[in-house]
């Protein structure tokens, strides 16, 4: 069975060109936590702990009130289907977020009002990548 993975290595994911917002914003609190919520608590309280892998099966898990027990062959299940990476993340196109993948793949947010996240922009030794588009239209 084929493994597919979402990580990057020395890259920057810059907000989407199309956000509508020019600072980071923390995702609101719902009733029932909402995607962009738990991706947010979890590498806000936490950088440069887990990859894009480790983070988006996470939130699946929790999403999915999975057993310990459970992790591992519902980890093999969850990636053997291409997932979205952080691209697709609401954090980088909705709430005003860069994130940064380190060497080893690690990840950690950057609002897009702060000198890190112009820094990482500026920095021709990381790899730059565009958070994908909210809307299909171009500009």
């Amino acid at each position: 069975m084929k493994i597919h993975s979402t990580n990057y290595y020395d890259t920057f994911i810059e907000a989407a060109a199309d956000t509508k917002t020019s600072l980071g914003r923390i995702p609101p609190q719902k009733e029932k936590k909402t995607i962009a919520e738990m991706q947010y608590k979890l590498i806000a309280e936490h950088p440069y702990k887990y990859t894009s892998d480790e983070l988006l099966f996470q939130v699946y898990a929790d999403r999915n009130a999975l057993p310990l027990s459970k992790y591992e062959s519902a980890r093999k299940a969850f990636f053997s289907k291409g997932q979205a990476c952080l691209r697709a993340s609401p954090l980088t196109k909705n709430y005003g977020f860069g994130i940064h993948n380190d060497h080893a793949g690690k990840i950690a947010l950057y609002a897009i009002e702060t000198a890190e996240y112009a820094r990482f922009l500026n920095d021709p030794k990381i790899t730059k990548v565009k958070a994908m588009r909210s809307s299909r239209k171009s500009m």
